[in-house]
């Protein structure tokens, strides 16, 4: 499935969990780094007014489908793709870091989410090596000196995979950046995924996600905040459903 804007292509590129888990332990295994984001219709929105967050997604080596509206859409161009939620891949992620024996990190949200979610995963998958945890102060720029630290810092304790919960698009930038300043590093952009964990923040009923509403429990959870975002994810859907029916005639 693919998304073009400013003349910039973004094509979901691991249609499958076991695609996304194969490919990442084969870099783990060769000790080489990635950048992984999740798209979604928010995504896209941001993408449409922003070249610099487009470039970024365009610097992603893995890209996955987050939100049924993007699988719909991958239906309906014939180029089917699996829901595969940022939040839903800490866990798994976790597991194959374990396997493999390589180190982690957690860069974004806050301290005292950082610290939760480091316990819930330490009970969970006991012998995760938790390496580094880093909460940015308000203002983080990915591209300023603060973000070169974290950078060199990955870089020098040999983190193979860095979680990054800074938010779209702080996180694919910074991911973007390390790819060059820390090339050895993967990074996995995955919002709001260490909020889940810690408890800080709650997802939806399991059978709301199921039937592929979460967008609107999210958005009746928090209206003021996410409501006009999801308008606005609303209002380019008949546009991007015209495009994926176009690659489906192609």
């Amino acid at each position: 499935m693919q998304f073009t804007f400013h003349d910039q292509s973004i094509t979901v590129n691991m249609p499958t969990r076991s695609d996304l888990m194969e490919e990442v332990h084969r870099r783990f295994t060769h000790g080489e780094g990635f950048a992984l984001a999740t798209v979604n219709l928010d995504h896209l929105v941001k993408m449409r007014h922003s070249a610099a967050f487009t470039k970024s997604y365009a610097a992603q080596d893995l890209v996955v489908a987050d939100g049924w509206p993007i699988v719909a859409l991958s239906r309906l161009a014939r180029r089917e793709v699996a829901l595969m939620p940022g939040s839903d891949m800490v866990l798994p992620l976790c597991h194959l870091a374990a396997d493999a024996g390589v180190a982690v990190a957690f860069v974004g949200s806050t301290q005292e989410a950082l610290d939760a979610a480091r316990d819930a995963l330490q009970i969970k998958v006991p012998e995760l090596n938790i390496a580094m945890i880093h909460s940015p102060s308000m203002g983080f720029d990915p591209s300023g000196d603060g973000a070169a630290a974290i950078l060199k810092e990955l870089s020098d304790k040999g983190i193979a995979l860095c979680f990054l919960a800074l938010g779209a698009p702080k996180q694919e930038a910074l991911a973007a950046r390390g790819r060059k300043d820390a090339p050895n590093v993967g990074f996995a952009s995955i919002g709001a995924g260490l909020d889940f964990l810690s408890g800080r923040q709650h997802r939806a009923p399991r059978f709301v996600r199921k039937i592929g509403m979460e967008w609107l429990w999210r958005a009746l959870s928090s209206p003021m905040r996410l409501g006009p975002r999801y308008a606005k994810c609303l209002a380019i859907l008949p546009g991007q459903a015209i495009k994926a029916w176009g690659l489906r005639r192609g």
